[in-house]
């Protein structure tokens, strides 16, 4: 994708140089044309492009808060209650016989 983000910015710029370098042309118009037709398109391609690794960036810092909470919320125990976890392993109640 960066690729493609210089190459198009290399073509606007050579639009801008061709538009100074113009008799009719201004540099004011050159640099329009860079901002119009480069950077500002670019900057969106960019961000756009960008999202998807935001979001992941975005998710891991949140799964690793929520695991920095729940390590110092929860202290370690070894009874079930303690530590506001279900046993590993039930046990059935014993019942009288009639």
């Amino acid at each position: 994708m960066h690729l493609v983000i210089i190459a198009w910015l290399y073509v606007a710029l050579m639009m801008a140089v061709a538009e100074a370098t113009n008799t009719t042309g201004t540099v004011l118009g050159a640099i329009v044309t860079f901002v119009l037709y480069g950077l500002l398109p670019m900057a969106l391609v960019a961000y756009l492009g960008g999202t998807p690794a935001r979001r992941r960036a975005m998710r891991a810092r949140e799964r690793e808060q929520d695991e920095a909470r729940r390590g110092a919320s929860t202290p370690p125990s070894d009874a079930p209650d303690q530590g506001r976890e279900a046993p590993a392993d039930p046990i059935a109640p014993v019942r009288k016989e009639p």
